[in-house]
C-alpha cells in the first residue's frame, strides 16, 4: 500500500508541474498570436493514451512520463520538425515574432514554475505555519553511528550546533544545510569543537549503503512480547517504556545494547514506565545477548515532548506575514538547490555521484499521504524543474533563451540550419544525463 501512495503522490506532483510549465509556454504564445500545434502531458511517442483536437490545437496524454510538451509553430524544438521550417514563415509562425515576444514565451515555463513553488510556500506558512523541534532543547545530542562519521571523530552524544556557516535552531537545519558545508561544530562534553569534512564526502556518502547521518535518539518503546520469546509472558505491555536495566540507566535505544552484553546469560531487574508510573520487572538476557521482546524504533513528537526529550514550536503566520515567511523559503530553497548544483559540477566532491532519476525522486515522497508534506516536496520539485530548465542546453528552455539573448545583443540571428544542429546536439546531451541519472538509481538498487 505504502509505495502505492508514493507512485500515486510522484505521478500527481509530476503531472501538476508539467501541465503548469508548459501553460507557461502555451498561454504567452497564444496572447502574442502564436499558433500551439500541440499541448501534451507526456511523450507521445509512435502513439498517444488520448487524444483530441480543440481550435487549432490538439491536447492529449501521452505514454512516456519523461515530461512533457506544447509544439509551437515555426520552432525548432524536440520535436525535430524541419519540413515546416523549409517553407516561407507565416506571421502565426514562432519564428516570425520578435525577439523579446520569443524570450517571453521561452521563459513562460520557467517562471510558472518559480511562482508556483512561491505560492505553495505562500500557503504553506499561511495554512499550517511552522512546526519544527528546537535544536537547542535537545538533550544527549545525536545518533551517530555512519561510519563515514565516526572515522571522521563523531561520536552519539555530540549535539551539533552549527553546519558549515548555518546555525543549526532546527532539527531538520541539519540535513538540509549538509551539503556543500566544509565543516560541522559540535559540542561535546561542555567543549565546541570543529571538524573539516573531506571534499569528497558526498561521493563516499553516495557510495555508502548507509543514509544516516546525525540522527533523533528514542527512548525504548516496547512494542509486544511474542510467543516464541524467551520473555514470554512478562508483565510487559505496549507503550511501556525501558527506564533501568539492572544497573544501568537507559534513556535511548542506542544504550541497550552495551546493557545486553553486560548481563548475557543472566536474569535482570529492569524499571518500565507506564502511564508515569515506574513498574519493575524481570528480564531473561539470551546467551546472545537478545532479550526476544519487539520494540518501536522511533517515538512521536508528542510522547518525545511529553517525557522531555525535546521541545517543539510553533509559528503561526497572518495573511500578511505569510507573503514574507513564503518568500524566504522560496529563496532559502533556490539557494540550496544551486549550492547543490554547484557541488555536483565539481568533480573532486564526488558529489555527481548522487544525482539521482526517477526513482530517486519518487522517494522523496513518504509511504503516507500528508498533504503538507505532498505540498511542500512539489514546491520543491517545482524549483528544481525550474532551475534545471534554465541551463544552457540546446533542447531546454535555458538554451533557446541562450540564442534569443545573443540574438538580442548582436542583432544576428541563428540560422535555421545551425539551430537543427544545436538541438540535435543538446537531445543527446539530455538523454546522456537522462540515462546517467537514471542509471544512478539502477545502480544504487543492484549494489548498495
Amino acid at each position: 500500500m505504502g509505495i502505492i501512495i508514493q507512485i500515486s503522490q510522484f505521478l500527481l506532483g509530476l503531472s501538476l508541474l508539467i501541465i503548469l510549465h508548459e501553460l507557461g509556454h502555451f498561454i504567452p504564445a497564444k496572447l502574442f498570436g502564436t499558433r500551439v500545434e500541440k499541448f501534451y502531458l507526456f511523450f507521445d511517442v509512435k502513439f498517444s493514451l488520448f487524444k483530441k483536437k480543440i481550435g487549432e490545437t490538439v491536447y492529449g496524454i501521452g505514454w512516456l512520463p519523461l515530461g512533457g510538451y506544447v509544439k509551437i509553430a515555426g520552432m525548432i524544438d524536440e520535436s525535430m520538425d524541419t519540413e515546416a521550417m523549409k517553407e516561407e514563415p507565416k506571421p502565426w509562425e514562432f519564428r516570425s515574432k520578435p525577439a523579446w515576444q520569443r524570450l517571453i514565451i521561452m521563459l513562460g515555463g520557467v517562471m510558472v514554475n518559480f511562482i508556483l513553488a512561491y505560492v505553495i510556500y505562500f500557503f504553506l506558512s499561511f495554512v499550517y505555519g511552522d512546526k519544527f523541534i528546537d535544536a537547542t532543547s535537545i538533550q544527549d545530542g545525536y545518533l551517530v553511528e555512519n561510519p563515514l562519521l565516526t572515522d571522521l571523530g563523531f561520536k552519539t552524544g555530540d549535539n551539533i550546533i552549527k553546519v558549515g556557516e548555518y546555525d543549526v535552531e532546527n532539527v531538520s537545519d541539519i540535513k538540509g544545510n549538509f551539503i556543500g558545508a566544509k565543516t560541522i561544530t559540535f559540542e561535546r562534553d561542555g567543549v565546541e569543537q570543529t571538524i573539516t569534512m573531506p571534499v569528497d564526502f558526498l561521493g563516499q556518502f553516495s557510495d555508502s549503503k548507509r543514509r544516516d547521518l546525525f540522527e533523533m535518539r528514542y527512548p525504548l518503546m516496547i512494542s509486544k512480547v511474542p510467543d516464541s520469546s524467551i520473555n514470554k509472558g512478562v508483565n510487559l505491555k505496549d507503550g511501556d517504556i525501558l527506564r533501568t536495566f539492572g544497573d544501568k540507566n537507559i534513556k535511548y535505544i542506542d544504550q541497550l545494547k552495551p546493557a545486553l552484553n553486560a548481563y548475557k546469560g543472566q536474569e535482570v531487574d529492569v524499571t518500565v514506565l507506564r502511564d508515569e508510573k515506574l513498574i519493575t520487572e524481570k528480564l531473561k538476557v539470551s546467551d546472545e545477548a537478545n532479550l526476544g521482546i519487539i520494540y518501536y524504533s522511533g517515538a512521536g513528537p508528542q510522547i518525545m515532548e511529553k517525557l522531555g526529550y525535546y521541545k517543539m514550536k510553533t509559528k503561526e503566520y497572518t495573511l500578511g506575514e505569510s507573503f514574507g515567511a513564503g518568500y524566504n523559503k522560496f529563496t532559502g530553497q533556490i539557494n540550496k538547490y544551486f549550492g547543490q548544483l554547484k557541488e555536483i559540477g565539481n568533480v573532486e566532491t564526488g558529489a555527481y555521484k548522487g544525482v539521482g532519476g526517477f526513482y530517486a525522486i519518487l522517494n522523496i515522497f513518504p509511504d503516507y499521504w500528508n498533504w503538507q508534506n505532498f505540498w511542500s516536496i512539489t514546491a520543491f520539485l517545482s524549483i528544481m524543474l525550474g532551475v534545471l530548465n534554465l541551463l544552457p542546453i540546446p533542447a531546454l528552455d535555458g538554451g533557446h533563451v541562450m540564442f534569443l539573448l545573443y540574438e538580442m545583443i548582436s542583432g544576428r540571428k541563428p540560422s535555421d540550419k545551425f539551430m537543427e544542429y544545436a538541438q540535435t546536439v543538446g537531445f543527446f546531451i539530455l538523454i546522456g544525463l537522462v540515462l546517467f541519472a537514471n542509471g544512478n538509481d539502477i545502480f544504487k538498487a543492484i549494489f548498495n
